[in-house]
């Protein structure tokens, strides 16, 4: 997925094997692997000629935000959890979390 994330567009199977150069992986292993991303939502493919052009689902940042959120239904506590985390962040990650909120306080007053 980070690969596929760091692209500017859509790529194919065998651009993916192209970008993995650190490791000696047979196509039909990138293929298999991109097909099963593309199976549990991970990816969009659509068809390019003959080959498959593959595309993140969602950004990187929704992927993260959903499994923050995933990690919050664990717990039978969500204020604890969520004061824990405001607690951990620092100054700054502070300070965006204050303004997201604000925005969001703004547009339910609209």
């Amino acid at each position: 997925m980070d690969i596929i994330w760091a692209q500017p567009s859509s790529v194919t199977a065998r651009e993916v094997g192209r970008l993995i150069a650190d490791r000696d992986l047979a196509p039909t292993t990138v293929m298999t692997v991109l097909d099963r991303l593309t199976r549990k939502g991970f990816l969009l493919r659509t068809r390019d000629g003959r080959a498959w052009r593959y595309a993140p689902a969602e950004s990187r940042d929704a992927y993260v935000a959903e499994l923050m959120l995933e990690a919050l239904d664990l717990t039978g506590d969500r204020s604890a959890a969520l004061t824990r985390f405001a607690q951990a962040v620092t100054g700054t990650e502070a300070d965006i979390l204050r303004r997201a909120l604000t925005d969001l306080e703004e547009l339910e007053d609209e």
